[in-house]
């Protein structure tokens, strides 16, 4: 169902609509066994895609999948904000880099594409 919904956001938006759309009930997305499907399209002024339209969009929303994925991963290796703010005060006070050292290597180790 993400990588549908993924691609549906990205119609969305090269059709002027945010992804809005897909949280007020204008748009559902189900599945019943055999793959998800759009089963309500109500947006105003922009006609339900065809399966070709979210197709040529999957390379995309592939994307958009793998940086989420690291987007996660990112998260948790950033370690939480308490020891950032420590990592900060001890950089401010003895003049070092750790804590940008720690980001350069938590978004090098996670590349997004």
């Amino acid at each position: 169902m993400e990588n549908l919904h993924n691609k549906t956001k990205l119609y969305l938006e090269a059709n002027s609509k945010t992804e809005n759309e897909l949280f007020n009930g204008n748009i559902e997305l189900q599945n019943d066994g055999a793959g998800t499907y759009i089963k309500i399209w109500n947006v105003s002024g922009v006609a339900k895609p065809t399966d070709s339209q979210l197709n040529a969009l999957s390379s995309q929303a592939t994307i958009l999948e793998n940086n989420a994925k690291v987007d996660v991963k990112r998260r948790t290796e950033y370690l939480s904000w308490q020891e950032q703010m420590e990592m900060i005060y001890k950089d401010q006070k003895n003049g070092t880099t750790t804590f940008k050292d720690h980001c350069d290597k938590v978004r090098s180790d996670n590349p997004k594409e």
